[in-house]
């Protein structure tokens, strides 16, 4: 089994931002609430400190300032450090040789370009990259090994699965042989069915990473996936490695909605969030525990510490901080933090952003299809 300990994570905080451009109007997608406690960069992030990787650097673009409050110093993943540990890594520290004209990168290979020098001086001989779309709970001590047993210049991390008309327009699919290469890649194909779709997470050989970079840079090349997983395919040894467990990723508010809501199954929850001692770990807020009134029922939902529940509850993801006023009705809705619910509202499939405020005898309906979308700070 390959060491950890020297092997270096990199996460990009904002690489899928306009999928989700709701939610991500004011923050990355990286810092986007999920599952009431959490951010969705805790999930990469969790995953390569439970791994053993300890040096981080998260690849920021726009709109971090949430993201840097979220991760401070790194304590809550053990990555403060004197040596390695967390680092926040900004779009302007391009070469200005290789630099568009407006200061930020364009795909992939040029906010690459732009850590070159970071990935250089880090300790170790392998980096594992991810982005922050993809809720999931994973081994890359696996991953790496089998990197190593298989000799590749690439692994690609992918999920196998059936999907419907549409839903590949933002997702890459592998055509993988028998022997687990990957000899052909389509780039958000219009098609459906069982296909292997990447999860957006790499693995490559340090110095074998450092010169993709540099002759991707001199011939102006800036999108990993297509520049190099998909033109290169039949040149490198680039081998997909099939994940089998649960995963989710998110790709657009309904499969936003839908991701938060599989938490109310049990079994996945558990194969999230406890599995094999392997936890997700996230910014820790010391508040009250959650108080329920006399007339509050909950059922079936997940309830963040702070939040006052005085009215129904059912099915429902709350966050810190959630007021849900007598005779409320809430079903099927994310309310994250501090939203406040008035008396005898009605709301099903409704999606509030931060500080939203909801009047009383107000009512909201949506569908599992097409949530209802309040934005951050709003009042209804």
């Amino acid at each position: 089994m390959a060491g950890m300990a020297g092997a270096l994570g990199l996460i990009f905080a904002n690489m899928h931002d306009l999928t989700v451009t709701d939610l991500t109007k004011t923050r990355t997608l990286g810092s986007v609430p999920f599952g009431a406690r959490y951010r969705l960069i805790d999930f990469p992030l969790s995953n390569m400190t439970n791994s053993g990787i300890s040096a981080v650097g998260v690849i920021t673009k726009s709109n971090y300032q949430s993201l840097l409050d979220h991760l401070g110093s790194g304590d809550e993943w053990d990555l403060s450090r004197k040596a390695g540990g967390l680092r926040l890594l900004p779009p302007y520290g391009r070469a200005a040789d290789f630099a568009p004209v407006s200061g930020f990168f364009r795909g992939r290979l040029e906010a690459l370009a732009g850590v070159t020098q970071y990935i250089r001086n880090a300790p170790g001989e392998y980096v594992i990259m991810s982005d922050c779309d993809i809720i999931v709970n994973i081994d890359y001590k696996a991953v790496l090994d089998y990197h190593i047993e298989k000799g590749a210049d690439i692994t690609v991390v992918y999920g196998r699965g059936k999907y419907a008309e549409g839903e590949l327009r933002t997702k890459t699919v592998l055509n993988i042989n028998q022997d687990d290469l990957v000899y052909d890649v389509l780039i958000r194909p219009e098609t459906c069915g069982e296909v292997n779709a990447s999860m957006n997470m790499f693995v490559m050989g340090k110095e074998f990473l450092i010169d993709v970079i540099e002759e991707s840079a001199s011939r102006n090349l800036y999108s990993f996936e297509v520049d190099v997983i998909q033109h290169r395919c039949n040149e490198l040894k680039i081998y997909g490695y099939k994940y089998g467990g649960y995963y989710s990723q998110i790709d657009s508010i309904i499969t936003y909605f839908n991701s938060n809501m599989e938490l109310m199954d049990l079994a996945k929850r558990n194969e999230l969030f406890g599995g094999d001692g392997r936890p997700i770990y996230t910014k820790v807020r010391d508040e009250a525990p959650a108080k329920y009134g006399l007339e509050a029922c909950v059922t079936n939902s997940l309830v963040a510490d702070g939040c006052i529940i005085d009215g129904y509850v059912e099915n429902c993801v709350l966050f810190r901080g959630v007021k849900v006023g007598k005779g409320a009705v809430v079903k099927n809705c994310i309310l994250m933090q501090d939203s406040a619910v008035g008396e005898k509202c009605e709301m099903n499939h409704v999606i509030s952003d931060k500080n939203v405020k909801v009047g009383s005898y107000r009512s909201l309906f949506g569908t599992q299809d097409y949530p209802v979308f309040v934005g951050k700070g709003a009042s209804v």
